[in-house]
């Protein structure tokens, strides 16, 4: 399956709910979120992480494959008043400086790198000592709730979708960061619910992998219909209230 995120980039910025507050207090007593800290933000996106972490003071770069996204990061950086800087790259070769960051970052990205090389890219340009997190902030699909049929309904319009069924936990990223040389590894989670309403949750479901950037728009006009009836039909309270969970790994460069 290709996926280009850009291609659903203004869905993306309006309506992927970005990392809550909470997720960012749990940083603080780790270390993650100073004032004047250096941060380099991988697979930046739309700058919800990094936008984060600069509001809370940090001097932040983002790096991101897709210029669109990184357009609609720049006008919400406005709104939110902070500058950062945007570059196009890859987070298994950014291209900058030996030691030049204090903090590494990653948000709800990290399963679309290859994880040795971005682990090892993310110790190269850490000083020692600095640090490197991993976050994810995922729907919770289960019981047939909403989250549930909707990734059905995903894998009806798109069998190449392998996205599904997860648990918001994602232990993957431990091996890799254990072999690039990182310690002091240690992970968190807990879960938010995220008020949605239908028109709100059908855009977050077409900023997806799966839908928005993999389908054709004729493809995505079909699924946006088949959703907005699901909802009518069988969740029609407003707003919907969207499980969620927050897992974070984080560790130093040894």
């Amino acid at each position: 399956m290709s996926v280009d995120f850009g291609k659903t980039s203004r869905d993306y910025a309006r309506h992927r709910a970005g990392f809550p507050d909470a997720f960012f207090d749990r940083l603080v007593p780790l270390g993650i979120g100073r004032p004047g800290q250096r941060v380099l933000d991988l697979g930046t996106g739309t700058g919800t992480l990094a936008r984060g972490l600069a509001v809370r003071g940090g001097v932040v770069t983002g790096v991101d494959r897709s210029a669109a996204l990184m357009e609609e990061a720049r006008r919400l950086d406005a709104g939110a008043g902070v500058t950062i800087r945007y570059v196009t790259g890859v987070a298994e070769d950014t291209g900058f400086a030996t030691a030049s960051f204090d903090v590494v970052a990653a948000g709800q990205c990290w399963h679309w790198f290859d994880r040795p090389r971005a682990a090892r890219e993310a110790r190269r340009v850490l000083v020692q000592g600095g640090s490197l997190v991993i976050a994810h902030f995922d729907w919770v699909a289960i019981g047939g709730n909403v989250a549930h049929l909707t990734e059905k309904l995903i894998e009806a319009h798109n069998p190449g979708w392998k996205l599904g069924g997860g648990t918001g936990v994602h232990p993957e990223a431990l091996t890799a960061v254990a072999l690039a040389g990182f310690r002091d590894i240690e992970t968190f989670s807990f879960d938010v619910m995220v008020p949605y309403t239908h028109e709100a949750w059908r855009g977050r479901i077409r900023a997806s992998a799966g839908v928005g950037a993999s389908l054709p728009p004729d493809a995505i006009t079909r699924f946006n219909a088949d959703l907005a009836k699901l909802l009518s039909e069988r969740f029609r309270e407003e707003p919907l209230a969207v499980p969620h969970r927050v897992w974070a790994l984080v560790c130093r460069a040894g």
